[in-house]
């Protein structure tokens, strides 16, 4: 098994755990859950992958960890992220299409953001995509970062967790198709830039998705 693979079905597992602890055991908000080295004991698997995990589902405010003394369940009451927590976990083709879907939107709205503001220090970041290796989601943590929003980036980095975590697989991208985007922002055309967005993304361009 890939380590990626791992790590996907550590999310899945305890994901479900905590499902079932809050259903099960009526747990409520302020109680403790099971610490990273139990999560690992009972998962058999590493405890960097139980804490990557536990960062994700921080992130979501599902949990919150308070030094010194754990990781506690935070308050539900009045959240949808119960209902949304447990339509990931059953993996539906709709919650997976969701998640890509609001990934991209946010990602577009970030462009749109680096256009309006026009700070983005274009030859650094083509410096730096020219030298470098990196993956998709480096780029556009990267490139989300630059947009100086950081509600947008903390949405981002939730729904890229969740991206992994569903086992959505990912395309291969050409530098060159990174490099088309970057020249398209630094012209400062909005329709070029989404155009090569979604060529990097595979996807056709059209009018109905400005």
């Amino acid at each position: 098994m890939t380590s990626d693979n791992q790590s996907s079905k550590v999310y899945i597992e305890i994901l479900k755990q905590l499902r079932e602890m809050i259903s099960v055991d009526k747990l409520k908000s302020g109680d403790k859950i099971p610490s990273e080295r139990e999560l690992s004991e009972r998962l058999n698997v590493g405890r960097s992958s139980v804490r990557e995990a536990l960062r994700a589902l921080e992130l979501l405010g599902l949990i919150e960890t308070r030094r010194g003394e754990g990781t506690y369940i935070k308050d539900f009451h009045g959240n949808q992220l119960i209902k949304l927590l447990s339509t990931f976990i059953l993996q539906e083709e709709k919650a997976k299409q969701d998640v890509i879907e609001t990934k991209h939107f946010i990602e577009m709205d970030c462009l749109r953001l680096l256009l309006q503001k026009g700070n983005f220090n274009y030859e650094d970041f083509k410096s730096w995509v020219e030298k470098d290796k990196f993956s998709d989601d480096e780029f556009f943590y990267r490139m989300i970062e630059k947009a100086d929003n950081h509600l947008l980036l903390r949405i981002w980095v939730i729904l890229k967790d969740f991206n992994h975590s569903l086992f959505i697989e990912k395309s291969e991208n050409k530098k060159k198709d990174y490099h088309n985007l970057i020249r398209a922002i630094e012209a400062n055309d909005m329709e070029k830039t989404l155009t090569a967005y979604w060529k990097l993304r595979k996807c056709r361009f059209s009018n109905d998705r400005n």
